[in-house]
């Protein structure tokens, strides 16, 4: 096969499967009066901002060669301090910042542990799994926050919900964010030090890179994000919860797969990983439309992760025999 052909299947690989699955759920003559609706894109872009946001930072993570599976843990926990700071009268401007320097920190945590020990991000993001969690347990005496109503809460507020504008303001952030992290990835210095880590950290070093530093820069900056993906989840739930968000990282990561991101790294791109968001959204939408259980769409999205897994397993071998 044309190589050009392969490069165009493998970018445009995951819109078409967008788009099938929306022709899926179109199919249904009972479904689509419900689906293909304005106000039911907007509740699948709603839904789709906190795995987006999140999908920002784990592309970063996961194109370098490495992996986060603490994300859930410090969404529910920057939720909960958000929750605890609008609780005692701080201005939303500081709760947004507090909010995001902690998940920034939460990051730089785990990429001075993984650089500066060499250890395996896997072991070092799932201990940090369980501590942070049970850090977000401990700051809400295990119990969910309920702060008064709040100008946080508009971020990710559903105006008029039968139509499809206006659109909750957490949308077009996430939306500005992927515009910005899609040319620092592309365009810029730092966003070729990543793919030059995931292709090959040994050769990264031996040019001149600075491997450490780099690694603990891009978990602190998708800690950022990490906790952004909090405020937006205390924002839509108007509390903070400290038993929320679990398994949500492997929606995220999922989201980053399907959108054409290979685990071994060296390869991804933001567009894709927001194109997986949003796959995931309107599979989670659809199915419930479809009146299926929850089980039963826990088993789809699980055979669409091998399915995308596979396909880049594919993408590799195609590529092994090309240069081979």
């Amino acid at each position: 096969m044309n190589p050009r052909i392969v490069r165009l299947f493998s970018a445009l690989g995951p819109l078409f499967g967008l788009l099938f699955v929306i022709g899926i759920f179109s199919a249904s003559e009972e479904v689509r009066p419900y689906f293909l609706t304005g106000g039911n894109f907007k509740i699948i872009l709603t839904q789709t901002v906190i795995v987006a946001i999140g999908a920002l930072g784990m592309t970063l993570i996961i194109v370098s060669g490495g992996i986060d599976l603490s994300v859930g843990s410090v969404v529910a926990f920057t939720s909960v301090l958000a929750a605890k700071l609008v609780l005692n009268g701080v201005n939303p401007v500081m709760v947004v910042v507090i909010t995001l320097l902690m998940g920034g920190l939460i990051g730089c945590i785990n990429g001075s542990i993984i650089a500066g020990f060499r250890m395996m991000p896997f072991i070092v993001t799932l201990g940090m799994m369980g501590v942070v969690r049970g850090a977000a347990k401990w700051m809400g005496n295990n119990q969910t926050v309920n702060p008064p109503k709040n100008p946080l809460n508009a971020l990710m507020a559903l105006t008029k919900p039968q139509e499809l504008y206006p659109l909750p303001i957490g949308v077009w952030v996430a939306a500005a964010l992927a515009a910005i992290m899609a040319l620092v990835l592309r365009q810029t210095v730092f966003g070729r030090y990543i793919f030059a880590l995931g292709s090959n950290e040994a050769t990264a070093r031996l040019c001149g890179i600075r491997v450490a530093q780099q690694k603990i820069l891009i978990y602190a900056l998708a800690g950022l994000y990490f906790g952004l993906s909090g405020l937006m989840q205390f924002s839509r739930l108007t509390q903070g919860d400290p038993s929320v968000a679990v398994g949500l990282e492997l929606d995220i990561i999922a989201a980053v797969v399907i959108g054409g991101a290979s685990l071994s790294g060296g390869t991804g791109s933001i567009l894709g990983s927001m194109i997986g968001a949003l796959m995931m959204a309107v599979l989670r939408n659809g199915s419930n439309q479809m009146g299926m259980p929850t089980y039963m769409q826990e088993i789809i999205i699980g055979i669409v992760i091998v399915l995308a897994v596979g396909l880049d397993k594919w993408r590799q071998f195609r590529g092994v025999r090309q240069t081979g």
